[in-house]
Formats: structure tokens, sequence, C-alpha cells
């Protein structure tokens, strides 16, 4: 009895050190190093060197995920995918969206409604070309997906437009 007590007890200390270490990150500015989900899982969040991304990553691929670039309309692989499966971040794997959220936008960029999960990704102020706009990062490894926009369907009114190079699909 006394060893699952103390396996409890520091079960509960070792959850209320890892959430108190989230939330002084998050007031500091900074992303705590790992993501803590509704279930309580923690998953490390992935840290490389810019040099180490450009080892691994192609030219065109830098120049989205890593520099915020964007691809021209149309010219991306999954703008045009209608096939059922997940959408993971072509960086580090980490499930993004499903593609049951996919939905025809027109704009020449695969369109989701919402991501994956709440976790997947963080949403950034982006006041970089003089409007304001909201960037879409991968929230293990930090990479630029795209924008979300509030002109997307029902059920969320979300628009989360997402270069093809971010992403890498997963058929069902």
């Amino acid at each position: 009895m006394k060893i699952m007590q103390t396996l409890t007890f520091f079960a509960a200390l070792l959850l209320t050190t890892s959430c108190n270490q989230a939330q002084q990150a998050q007031q500091s500015g900074e992303s705590p190093s790992f993501i803590l989900t509704p279930a309580g899982d923690s998953i490390p969040r992935i840290h490389k060197s810019e040099k180490e991304w450009q080892a691994e990553l192609s030219e065109p691929e830098y120049y989205v995920l890593r520099e915020a670039g964007t691809e021209r309309a149309f010219t991306g692989e999954y703008w045009d995918n209608h096939a059922e499966g997940e959408y993971v971040c072509r960086a580090c794997g980490f499930p993004l969206f499903d593609g049951s959220t996919k939905f025809e936008s027109g704009t020449g960029w695969p369109s989701f409604y919402a991501p994956a999960h709440g976790y997947s990704v963080e949403e950034i102020k982006d006041s970089s070309l003089g409007m304001i706009r909201t960037e879409v990062r991968c929230a293990r490894c930090g990479s630029h997906l795209g924008h979300v926009f509030n002109d997307g369907p029902k059920p969320t009114g979300l628009r989360y437009c997402i270069n093809s190079i971010s992403l890498k699909f997963k058929p069902e």
C-alpha cells in the first residue's frame, strides 16, 4: 500500500512539475520542450539547428518549412488530392490534418477546416507583409505550414491554407 501511495505521489509531482514548466514557458513566450496532450501524454518537441534542417530538407522544402516561404498556387502535390488518409509534417512526421477535414477552397493550396488534434499546430500572429495574418506551424518541430483564415466552411468557419510541400500524405 505504501508503495502505491509513493508511486502516486511521484506521478502527481512529475505531472505538476511538467505542467508548471509548460505554463512558465508559455508565459515567457517560449515553447515548452514537450507537447502535453489532453490524455496527459507528453510528446517531445524537435529542436535542430538550421544546418541540420538544411542537411535533411531539399532546397524548396527548406524555403517553405524553415524560411516561411510559399509555393505557387496549383503547383503543389496535394492541392487536388481527394484520397482518404492523414497529412503529416514533411519535416518530422507529426500528424497535422485528417483528410476528412480537407475541402475545395479554390485557392490552389490544400485547405482544411480543422487540425487533426488541438495540439497538432501552433498559430502565431504574422504581420510580415504589412497585414495581420495567422501563421500555422507544426507544434512538434516549428516548421512553417501556411496560414489560417476565417473564411472556411462549417463546422469551424476556418480555412487552414497549407503548402503541399509542408506535408506528406499517408493514405488510409
